[in-house]
Parts: C-alpha cells; structure tokens; sequence
C-alpha cells in the first residue's frame, strides 16, 4: 500500500539544474524523516541528503553541500531535491526513502523504512 514514485531525471549537461519530486501515497509522512541516497552501478549506495519531518532541519553530503537543497510539501506528501551545477560525479539512480519512526541517525540507509524505484540522473560534460 506504501508508495514511493519519483520523478525529474534525465540527461543534462554539467551545470545545469534538475530537480527531484517524490510523492508519497499509502499513508501520511509528515512526522517522518525523508532522505534522498544514490548509486552507481558497482558502487555502494551513498547518502546525499535528508529532512526532518517537520521540515526544519536538513542534512547533506559534503558532495553536494551548497549545491543541492531538500525540501518537502506536507500537504501533498512530497519530497524534492534541487540539484544545482550539477557534475558527472552526479550520475546515478537517485532513491527516495521515508523512516516511519523517529530515528537516531538520519544518515544511515537502513534507518528508512520504505523506498521508491531510483529515477536515474546522468550529467554529461
């Protein structure tokens, strides 16, 4: 019944701008963690960001701090990430995860309870 869809990948060149949409459905999320993680083929799976439920604390990777903002509209249940000068470094199957209990540490992947399919973002040069 929980699901996760994203949307907003594609192919673009380094220093453009995409943004990430993730909408929830299944339940209400807005006492839950969101975060965002990534992966590249042959590679682990890589926090990049995260928000509090409420929405009033976020956290990113030093990769893409500055350049990446996490937000969430609690009416519709989304979450989006705003990526910005993005870098071939950037190119990977972006996943969207939700916690469903206050969690300790909001870095960690297995802190999350629920994940949609990845949307997958490639950055050319």
């Amino acid at each position: 019944q929980v699901q996760l869809v994203e949307s907003g990948g594609g192919l673009v060149q380094a220093g453009a701008s995409l943004r990430l949409s993730c909408a929830a459905s299944g339940r209400t999320f807005s006492s839950y963690a969101m975060g965002w993680f990534r992966q590249t083929p042959g590679k682990e799976r890589e926090f990049a960001a995260a928000i509090s439920g409420s929405g009033v604390n976020t956290y990113y990777a030093d990769s893409v701090k500055g350049r990446f903002t996490i937000s969430r509209d609690n009416a519709k249940n989304t979450v989006y990430l705003q990526m910005n000068s993005l870098k071939p470094g950037d190119t990977a199957v972006y996943y969207c995860a939700v916690q469903t209990r206050p969690r300790i540490e909001i870095r960690r992947e297995n802190e999350y309870d629920y994940w949609g399919q990845g949307t997958q973002v490639t950055v050319s040069s």
